[in-house]
């Protein structure tokens, strides 16, 4: 009697996404990054040509999460039908509300990747895809259409009020990473007066906002 064989199943690819999750499970699981790509995959059973379809490295994967957080905040705020017709000011808050939500989500594993190896500001090369993406973000949906109070300098400023958006996150992100209050709620008040300060700046009321952003600071640092 011939023997009936079962088809074998086949074996599904993974996507950027369950790559990236299995990644960040398994950092935060072992408190450090796998040694090389080998390791990881044989540990995972992944095979390294799927790996490879997606990213060049583990440092090109480690990029590609902060490109995941970006456009996951922009997708978020997409959804918002009213989002075109805010101020600059209020999208900025839109923005940068959004994208410290979807941080905190993953809070563990950004303390873990940007304190790994004790590298300090070396960490922050991770960032660098994720900062092309959102200095892109800032001209093309923040300024590309400039009103008040961006209207006035526009053209010429726009590169330079995006690096100092990125810079005004950075510093944004080391605050937040320090904070300890309840629900970081310091940090969603530094995000309102810090937007309105660098808004203010082009418009008619730098010293108050730069006063009322300083009061602030000087009050976090002598706690």
């Amino acid at each position: 009697m011939a023997t009936v064989k079962k088809a074998k199943t086949k074996k599904s690819t993974p996507d950027d996404n369950a790559i990236i999750s299995i990644y960040m499970n398994e950092v935060l699981e072992n408190n450090e990054a796998p040694k090389n790509v080998y390791v990881f995959c044989k540990k995972h059973a992944i095979e390294e040509s799927d790996f490879y379809a997606f990213f060049g490295s583990l440092e090109a994967l480690k990029q590609d999460i902060w490109v995941k957080f970006f456009e996951n905040a922009v997708a978020t705020i997409e959804k918002e039908v009213a989002f075109e017709s805010y101020s600059d000011k209020n999208k900025m808050l839109t923005l940068y509300f959004t994208l410290f939500e979807i941080l905190t989500l993953n809070r563990s594993y950004v303390l873990f990747s940007l304190k790994e190896n004790n590298e300090g500001l070396k960490n922050l090369k991770q960032l660098k895809t994720f900062r092309n993406h959102f200095k892109k973000y800032i001209v093309d949906s923040i300024t590309s259409e400039p009103s008040e109070p961006f209207g006035k300098v526009a053209k010429v400023t726009e590169p330079v009020y995006a690096e100092g958006a990125w810079l005004q996150f950075l510093f944004l992100l080391k605050f937040w990473m320090d904070d300890t209050s309840k629900g970081f709620e310091k940090t969603d008040v530094l995000i309102e007066k810090s937007v309105n300060t660098v808004v203010d700046l082009l418009n008619t009321k730098p010293l108050e906002s730069l006063f009322d952003l300083g009061k602030f600071l000087w009050k976090e640092k002598m706690q």
